[in-house]
């Protein structure tokens, strides 16, 4: 009985190959050797696909970004829609939380990113804001659910919250106040609220 076959190399088997090893190892570990050995292939064979550590960020880009569904972007209650966008984008950098640092700092250069910038932006201005509010608007909307990714709130304070009553009371009160297993979640949906409704009034209503 012969081996099972390998499935043909090319570059979306890679790039999916690179997510599932920065997710289980993080991006320290993304190395062509690393790569290849996961693929059981010689590590030259990749370069006919990928030339380069650069182009091989710009597949995993492409890779995790098709997992954000634009289609409540064409809502017709904007609030309903932006909301479901954000939080479905949110939802596809969770599941990949250690590749996001790296990809938030890169160009954007891939089809798929710009083209949920722009689904964004048109959307933004198809509701009433101008071009330049647009971008304002869907900056925002960055910052929000990367930040909400990158730097969770709860996971920074380390000590028991009793530990911080004498110097930071206020701060002691707040965090005990609240419920650590969901206030990164209900921190997520506060600040996108406050955005929602900052961008009802400056669109009037």
């Amino acid at each position: 009985m012969g081996r099972p076959s390998r499935p043909k190399l090319d570059r979306e088997l890679i790039a999916r190959a690179a997510v599932e090893l920065v997710d289980e190892q993080g991006m320290a570990a993304l190395t062509m050797r690393a790569l290849a050995r996961r693929l059981d292939v010689q590590g030259p064979s990749l370069y006919n696909h990928v030339a380069s550590k650069e182009e091989l960020l710009d597949a995993i880009t492409v890779v995790i970004t098709r997992e954000i569904d634009h289609a409540p972007l064409e809502d017709p209650d904007w609030r309903v829609g932006i909301a479901a966008f954000a939080r479905g984008y949110r939802a596809a950098y969770l599941r990949h939380p250690e590749a996001l640092p790296v990809i938030a700092r890169r160009p954007v250069t891939t089809e798929q990113a710009l083209g949920a910038y722009d689904a964004t932006a048109r959307m933004l201005v198809r509701i009433g804001l101008s071009p330049a509010e647009a971008a304002e608007v869907s900056a925002a909307l960055d910052y929000l659910v990367v930040g909400s990714v990158i730097e969770t709130y709860v996971e920074g304070f380390v000590r028991p919250v009793a530990d911080y009553r004498a110097d930071y009371p206020a701060l002691a009160e707040s965090l005990a106040a609240s419920d650590a297993r969901t206030l990164n979640e209900r921190g997520f949906e506060a600040g996108l609220r406050l955005l929602l409704d900052g961008l009802a009034v400056r669109l009037g209503g």
